[in-house]
């Protein structure tokens, strides 16, 4: 298996499995208590550090179903606040945008890798991570975000990432099978499809990113809002660790960071 290095951080290739905590500059979330208001981008990175997180993955728009859109002015504005705040501390970072014009703005800051929903769909976008020399993240999609229906499709989009990281030079890169309502095709259905065959993800021979954290499907059966669905995701995410995650992004950290400590004693990646 190939390995990625985020700033210094090894992951992927039997290191230990990785936290990535969330920081959304967004108040359109789908969870409200992952919004962090300008101002206070360090204090909670900071905090999210202590609590044991090895990235801080920042992003700025709302990708769940139904969100209010907004215009890529607005996502790179408000990007661009929060990772000013960050300058210089040395966190590590992640940018979460699928947009060209907002990476290319987020280049001016210190960030250490390119989360892209999108998975590369746009040569521009891949073509400026390899100019960059960044670490990406990226999740299974065709032409757009998580728009695979099934669980063979998904495996389809993550061939098309790796021959499209080939074709434009990214050799650090980690994939995301893309769990979630992405678009008005998918079903929840496919998201539990994917988490009982998520080890087949690793057939690539790249790490993978878990993200789950507190997502619809783990609302079933009775519709539990996001709010009450942080045990569910702390036993799934137990679980894809078994099946192969190396990466777990979330929004509860020091939950999901001990989650991760007795999960990788019972796999061995300690």
């Amino acid at each position: 298996m190939y390995r990625c290095v985020v700033k210094g951080i090894p992951i992927g290739q039997g290191f230990p499995v990785r936290l990535m905590g969330v920081i959304n500059c967004s108040p359109e979330s789908f969870f409200h208590g992952s919004y962090v208001m300008p101002g206070s981008i360090l204090k909670r990175a900071d905090e999210m550090v202590s609590l044991g997180a090895d990235i801080i993955d920042i992003g700025a728009r709302s990708t769940a179903p139904m969100s209010p859109p907004i215009s890529v002015a607005t996502e790179a504005e408000r990007l661009s606040a929060a990772l000013a705040e960050l300058d210089g501390t040395g966190i590590p970072v992640s940018v979460d945008t699928m947009h060209c014009a907002v990476l290319e703005g987020a280049l001016s800051h210190d960030i250490h890798a390119a989360n892209d929903i999108s998975g590369f769909s746009d040569p521009d976008y891949s073509r400026l991570v390899a100019d960059a020399g960044l670490p990406a993240l990226l999740m299974a999609s065709e032409k757009i975000p998580g728009d695979a229906t099934n669980f063979r499709e998904t495996l389809a989009n993550l061939s098309r990432i790796v021959n499209r990281c080939a074709d434009d030079g990214v050799s650090s890169y980690i994939l995301d099978p893309g769990i979630g309502l992405w678009t008005s095709s998918r079903s929840t259905a496919l998201d539990w499809e994917i988490c009982r065959h998520f080890e087949q993800c690793s057939q690539f021979g790249r790490p993978l990113l878990a993200a789950v954290s507190r997502k619809t499907f783990l609302g079933e059966p009775d519709g539990r809002p996001p709010e009450m669905r942080l045990p569910a995701s702390l036993g799934i995410t137990a679980m894809l660790i078994q099946k192969g995650a190396d990466i777990i992004r979330t929004h509860d950290i020091r939950e999901t960071a001990e989650v991760i400590r007795m999960a990788s004693r019972m796999v061995g990646r300690v």
